[in-house]
């Protein structure tokens, strides 16, 4: 089934967000037992609730039928927030997390653990430096296991 990709479909979406204020994060077409699916992941500073999802669903709405990423077929559009614990994926996800509280889960234990939390304070695309109670901690990329925002419960 010929479809647009994913980044084009991400290309076309991104000044729409951006428009009321959100972030995309990611467009990702799937299909699931020959059904095709566009879910939609944005975000905010202060977060996502339904009604700007809502918003963004019906904005993104008329512009996408007439951008026909599927040339004609149908599919279903997905819109989510990124959501509070979502893994920082890309590099990108690392830097609009800076100054953030963070908690980096490892492969394997360093001085006996595997969790740090601490304030993301740089990101090279290969390393993540975070602030820690115990002073900074550097952690190679491919050492972590997760990264994500930190949740207090």
């Amino acid at each position: 089934m010929a479809r647009k990709t994913d980044a084009e479909t991400e290309e076309f979406l991104r000044p729409i967000a951006q428009e009321l204020g959100l972030e995309l994060l990611e467009a990702k077409w799937s299909t699931r037992g020959g059904e095709l699916s566009l879910s939609v992941t944005v975000d905010r500073k202060g977060g996502v609730d339904l009604d700007i999802l809502e918003k963004f669903h019906h904005a993104v709405d008329g512009p996408l039928d007439e951008f026909d990423p599927t040339e004609g077929k149908p599919y279903t559009l997905n819109c989510s927030s990124a959501g509070l614990d979502r893994p920082f994926r890309t590099e990108r996800d690392f830097l609009r997390h800076l100054g953030e509280k963070v908690e980096i889960r490892l492969y394997a234990p360093e001085e006996g653990k595997k969790v740090f939390e601490g304030e993301l304070i740089s990101y090279s695309g290969e390393t993540a430096v975070i602030a820690t109670e115990q002073g900074e901690r550097s952690f190679p990329k491919e050492k972590i296991a997760k990264a994500s925002l930190f949740i207090e419960i």
